[in-house]
């Protein structure tokens, strides 16, 4: 059995990724390895971006909202946090594009942040189920 990642547009497949153990050729498993050496830096403040609780919080209490947005005094009063903590915090997210500040000084999770947000959830379930 092999688990595949598709990521799909309008009905149209625009990657496909085989997850299971082994399902990667060698020479595609190269091509992956050379795109994450070139990514590194990228990745990096994504990872760093997610690793600390108080960030993760952040994200999460985003995504309770409906408009996906909030300011900064909201991120003080509702999780109760310092402005140095929550002013850290909103660099290091919007630094790793999981964040975005509008123009009125209110923070929203970016379309990307909210994809590759979902994407590490995922890709961290399988990999936690494969080993």
């Amino acid at each position: 059995m092999t688990i595949r990642l598709l990521l799909v547009k309008d009905d149209e497949i625009l990657m496909e990724l085989p997850l299971s153990a082994g399902a990667l050729s060698k020479d595609r498993l190269q091509q992956e390895l050379d795109f994450f050496e070139d990514e590194f830096d990228r990745v990096t403040k994504l990872f760093d971006a997610l690793s600390h609780t108080t960030r993760l919080r952040m994200v999460k209490r985003l995504f309770e909202e409906d408009d996906l947005t909030l300011g900064f005094t909201d991120f003080i009063k509702e999780l109760g946090l310092n402005p140095k903590i929550v002013w850290q915090n909103t660099k290091k997210l919007c630094d790793g594009g999981l964040m975005e500040k509008d123009e009125d000084g209110r923070y929203s999770c970016s379309e990307a942040g909210r994809a590759q947000f979902l994407m590490i959830s995922l890709m961290l379930r399988q990999l936690r189920d494969l080993f």
